[in-house]
């Protein structure tokens, strides 16, 4: 079975069909889905979603976009309302070249807290970084140096060394839509080179949905075509590849409750897998 572990399902494009949503990826074989926060006041939404589904979870968090807009947010509240039991993840936090809508200095001091709250937690940071690489791993490198911490690269577009070296530090890396677009051949060779127990596979619903369904709007249970073309590239079959990702999951997000069913990494035949 198959994990969507970064959605927005607080976002307007699902207001009026949240029931559907749901049951359309469970249809599709997503058992589990994680929606993530973009602006911590809002947690209470997403706690309220992940209360109305038994499939659910939700992390707290400000994306980079907002970071200027909640650096007055402490360390302590983070952890606080990670407390939650349905919370399985600190962030998304990180840093954004491409938009720039808050200024870096913010972005990196949002990025240095979130990562503390993920030591301090134990719930992996979802990192989202874009056109950031370098700045990206020196924060990544200096703060490991540090402590450890647990983390994952959502939504992969980088470099090979940024992928890489995040292997290194015991992260995870996950990968979109993005990677099945007919130009991403690059991204597709590196995904086909990262240890199997180090990927993950997502949406970013509602956005970048996955060929063949580029242009409309994203859901959860289109993450099955991502894992398709995931699966393709490193020579398993998909039922091998989503219980290979799937186990990374509940191996990493503690706190999310494996359904039954799903394999654990022992049953998992990585036969053909060339990068394993």
């Amino acid at each position: 079975m198959l994990v969507d572990h970064h959605c927005h399902l607080d976002f307007p494009q699902f207001a009026d069909d949240l029931d559907g949503l749901v049951d359309r990826a469970r249809v599709a074989g997503v058992e589990t889905i994680v929606t993530i926060s973009t602006f911590i006041e809002k947690v209470d939404t997403y706690r309220t979603i992940a209360e109305r589904f038994d499939n659910v979870y939700f992390s707290v968090g400000t994306h980079p976009h907002n970071a200027d807009q909640e650096l007055d947010v402490p360390v302590s509240d983070i952890v606080q309302l990670s407390q939650h039991p349905k919370c399985v993840a600190v962030g998304e936090a990180g840093l954004d070249y491409h938009y720039k809508n808050a200024p870096i200095e913010a972005q990196e001091a949002g990025f240095l807290k979130h990562i503390e709250a993920a030591r301090e937690t134990g719930l992996p940071l979802e990192i989202h970084t874009r056109e950031a690489d370098e700045h990206t791993l020196r924060v990544l490198r200096e703060s490991y140096a540090i402590a450890p911490f647990k983390a994952v690269l959502h939504c992969f577009t980088g470099g090979r060394e940024l992928a890489m070296a995040a292997v290194e530090m015991e992260m995870l890396v996950s990968f979109s839509g993005v990677v099945t677009f007919k130009k991403a051949e690059e991204l597709r060779a590196i995904a086909a080179d990262i240890p199997l127990d180090h990927i993950l596979v997502e949406t970013d619903a509602p956005y970048l949905a996955p060929t063949p369904y580029r242009g409309k709007t994203n859901e959860p249970a289109y993450v099955a075509q991502t894992a398709q073309t995931l699966a393709d590239v490193r020579g398993l079959s998909l039922d091998a590849f989503a219980s290979a990702t799937s186990s990374n999951f509940y191996r990493y997000y503690t706190k999310a409750q494996r359904p039954s069913g799903v394999a654990k990494p022992s049953d998992v035949s990585v036969t053909g897998d060339a990068a394993v």
